[in-house]
């Protein structure tokens, strides 16, 4: 016989279920609520520390920011204006040869300074000396006869004036003397020019300066129509430098050179040492309009030889010199939105920050033209953590926080340099550990 159960307790043991089905729900529910609010609470209290200034956060503290300061100077300081150029030889001189014949000998070695007049090489003379030789020869043949035909008019004028001779005779011998006069003057300028030509057989530098690389050797037959030449001479000393301004500058520099010779610096390959100071000499008279630049050419002793021909330069050149002008470091110079400012300290060591006029500025000096005085300090290192109304402390040995550059190793300390003695001791055996025993024995 199945039994059937009663179905009011059945319907009793389901109500009972739903109760705790509901009972748990409700706390669940609160649990969440509860975790919820204490995730936005700790979001909150983490978003208002995150979001606090350090400078802020120094204040509330009574903590002060080290910094270091300087004073304002006086001084002159001179106004450059950089460009980039390129150095050149004043003179460079392609040395032929200006007769044919065969390169006797080449007397220079390559990369000589060598002097103007100095032989360079020698062309075989036997051909040209000939020919002044059958130059000399012929003027003094002319010459002979020259003389007897002055002989013979003097003889002849003699007669005529004694009324023994004709006088149309004179008349003819006079202009036989003429004309050997102008041959013989015919025969000097023949001479003369085969002299020349035997002189063109010793090759003589035109100028002074470096010899360079020989483009022909002893031995070769040289014409004057060689394209190559026998040596290049290149003059080093002076030397020159062609640089670049922007067009909006050329009324500047006009200004300046009109009042006198403007100075002009090349920088050496660090781009801080000056390698040599020179003279401007020209400014070319137009501008290229590809570049919207404006050519300009200076010379240089160049007494060391810095420069070198086809050598790229940095260039200033000093168009004028501010007198007693406000100078400050130019790490003290910072910039906003409202423009550049710099931090001054007031009473209490108070920074406040100041709007300042800049005119002129390099890598190390600003000038100033309004905004401080020479009574005011100016903060030039330490604005990481500084603001508006901070309090600072001047420090002189102040040291920049500076990256990790080599992070350590994990667990390093103590543990990892025992783990590197352990490594070593296992690489070098016993002996290396009874070694390390007795250093720490001794330590």
């Amino acid at each position: 016989m199945l039994f059937k159960p009663d179905l009011n307790e059945t319907a009793k043991a389901a109500s009972e279920g739903l109760a705790r089905l509901a009972s748990s729900a409700r706390r669940r529910t609160v649990s969440i609520a509860i975790g919820l609010l204490i995730v936005v609470g700790a979001a909150y209290i983490a978003w208002s520390l995150f979001n606090q200034s350090p400078a802020t956060n120094r204040t509330q503290t009574g903590l002060t920011v080290p910094v270091l300061a300087a004073l304002p100077r006086i001084e002159d300081m001179p106004v450059y204006l950089d460009g980039v150029g390129s150095v050149r030889a004043l003179n460079n001189v392609t040395v032929r040869a200006q007769v044919d014949g065969k390169l006797l000998s080449v007397n220079f070695k390559e990369g000589q300074n060598v002097q103007a007049g100095d032989i360079l090489a020698e062309i075989d003379p036997a051909i040209y000396k000939a020919q002044f030789d059958q130059a000399v020869a012929k003027k003094a043949q002319d010459e002979a006869t020259l003389a007897n035909a002055r002989i013979d008019l003097n003889r002849y004028q003699q007669l005529a004036a004694a009324k023994a001779g004709s006088a149309q005779q004179a008349d003819t011998q006079r202009a036989t003397v003429a004309q050997l006069e102008a041959l013989v003057k015919s025969d000097q300028a023949a001479m003369d020019n085969t002299q020349a030509t035997l002189g063109y057989t010793k090759i003589v530098a035109p100028l002074s300066g470096r010899a360079g690389l020989r483009q022909v050797d002893p031995g070769n037959i040289v014409h004057a129509s060689d394209a190559t030449g026998v040596v290049v001479i290149t003059q080093l000393q002076p030397i020159a430098v062609w640089f670049s301004l922007p067009q909006q500058q050329i009324v500047r520099v006009n200004t300046a050179a009109a009042s006198g010779t403007l100075a002009v610096d090349v920088f050496a390959n660090d781009g801080k040492t000056v390698a040599d100071t020179g003279t401007l000499t020209a400014v070319d008279n137009q501008v290229d309009q590809t570049t919207g630049t404006v050519k300009l050419k200076a010379e240089f002793p160049n007494g060391t030889f810095q420069l070198w021909p086809g050598q790229f330069v940095n260039v200033r050149l000093k168009v004028q010199t501010l007198q007693k002008a406000i100078v400050v470091p130019t790490a003290s110079v910072q910039r906003g939105p409202a423009g550049t400012f710099v931090y001054v300290i007031g009473e209490g060591n108070v920074v406040s920050a100041r709007v300042v006029n800049v005119v002129q500025q390099n890598e190390k000096d600003a000038v100033i033209a309004s905004g401080v005085t020479t009574s005011d300090r100016v903060v030039t290192t330490g604005f990481a953590n500084l603001a508006d109304g901070s309090r600072v402390s001047i420090s002189e040995n102040y040291q920049e926080t500076t990256p990790d550059l080599a992070p350590r190793k994990k667990g390093g300390g103590q543990g990892g340099q025992k783990g590197e003695k352990r490594g070593q001791k296992t690489q070098d055996g016993a002996g290396a550990q009874k070694s390390d025993s007795g250093a720490k024995s001794s330590q």
